[in-house]
């Protein structure tokens, strides 16, 4: 059996439209109501209608459909069990007995603190003129030290990246730390932008929460919401930390093999899974990601594949598809073999691409704009022909 082809559209407002997606291949979208606030229940009629906007864009022998859901966020309230976070937690299963209702049986989620994901440049040059994505610790800690100024930030760096950090602040315009600031609070397309006054409020209520407290509070979650998961055959997959390690003083919790075999352990239930993320988990150098395939095995719900590169200051930018750290060959040959141990296809969705081509002469939402994806998409695709050609799967 073959992994079931998807991609990432971000809803009506997304500069790569439905009818652009029918010509990928793909036929699985992954999408969320980015319009709903965090903790707010997603109400069915909504769900609907984002299902009949996707069936409408590819009638006939090529529809699309409403594949996975990325993402049904989990509240900041959630995740530090503050104010009425128990309603947030009974809103969240009353979402998820909705998405059941229209038919949706894959939900994706993360639980990292403030910040969804966090890049310092998301133009990157490439040799080959196309633009990454791309994290820099030294950026990194301008922002934090110089434009956040979080308290005692300094000491979480390395004195030599104290230094350049100060050495590059000096030498910034204004415009330039502005801009900075901007790409790192991006947040995710179609919502809200954070400022930095908020973004402190929210490290605040953190200031008590470390990582055992975090995991505490995740697998909780989970008690609470799986049994509902499991009653209305929904899989939940958590997405990686991006990047997979401590940032602004938070803590970190599913950044490594460790991180899952707890989770996992602690809430065996069968909704509870993954979603394996090649490019977040492949930013931390332990990571050995064919193993993490393997040790996971039919818990990965949801694929995203993408590849990075690494320096040895622990910077990494967003490679081609098949050519970073990442043995993409080894990684597809680990999740085709659980695909053939289980009844429905596991979804996957080349996860990112450069700009490249006409999109650098476009507005495109950052690591999703459309030629870059199509790259990726096509190379992963002849990757699995010809595993499961060899594996005579």
């Amino acid at each position: 059996m073959n992994l079931l082809q998807a991609w990432r559209w971000f809803g009506p407002g997304d500069p790569v439209t439905l009818a652009d997606v029918r010509q990928t291949g793909a036929s699985g979208i992954v999408t969320a109501l980015h319009q709903i606030p965090h903790g707010d229940v997603w109400p069915i009629d909504a769900i609907r209608t984002r299902q009949a906007e996707i069936k409408a864009a590819a009638p006939g022998a090529s529809p699309l459909h409403w594949a996975v859901v990325e993402s049904l966020t989990v509240s900041e309230r959630i995740k530090t069990r503050s104010d009425d976070y128990r309603q947030h937690i009974e809103d969240y299963k009353q979402s998820l007995r909705n998405l059941a209702a229209c038919g949706l049986q894959v939900v994706t989620y993360n639980f990292m603190p403030v910040n969804d994901w966090t890049r310092t440049n998301l133009n990157y040059p490439m040799s080959d003129g196309s633009k990454a994505l791309y994290f820099n610790w030294f950026d990194l800690a301008v922002f934090d030290i110089h434009l956040l100024k979080r308290p005692n930030a300094a000491d979480d760096y390395t004195p030599a990246i104290v230094a350049e950090a100060e050495r590059r602040f000096a030498q910034y315009t204004t415009d330039e730390c502005e801009h900075l600031a901007d790409i790192v609070m991006f947040g995710i397309p179609g919502e809200a932008r954070q400022t930095l006054a908020g973004m402190r409020t929210k490290l605040a209520t953190y200031s008590d929460i470390d990582a055992n407290a975090l995991r505490s509070n995740l697998t909780d979650f989970l008690a609470e919401v799986a049994p509902v998961a499991d009653e209305l055959g929904i899989k939940l997959a958590i997405h990686p930390d991006d990047p997979p390690f401590p940032i602004f003083g938070l803590p970190r919790i599913m950044s490594q093999a460790a991180d899952y075999e707890y989770m996992l352990t602690k809430v065996p239930n069968p909704s509870n899974g993954v979603c394996f993320c090649t490019g977040s988990l492949g930013a931390n150098p332990a990571n050995d990601l064919p193993a993490m395939a393997r040790q996971i095995g039919e818990k990965i719900h949801f694929v995203h594949l993408r590849n990075v590169r690494k320096d040895e200051h622990g910077n990494f930018y967003e490679a081609d598809h098949l050519d970073g750290d990442v043995d993409m060959y080894a990684v597809m040959r680990e999740i085709l073999a659980i695909q053939q141990r289980v009844a429905e296809p596991i979804p996957f969705r080349p996860d990112h691409g450069h700009q490249m081509l006409d999109d650098l002469h476009k507005t495109t939402n950052p690591g999703y704009s459309c030629i870059g994806r199509l790259r990726g998409l096509a190379e992963l695709r002849g990757l699995e022909l010809g595993i499961t050609r060899a594996e005579g799967w």
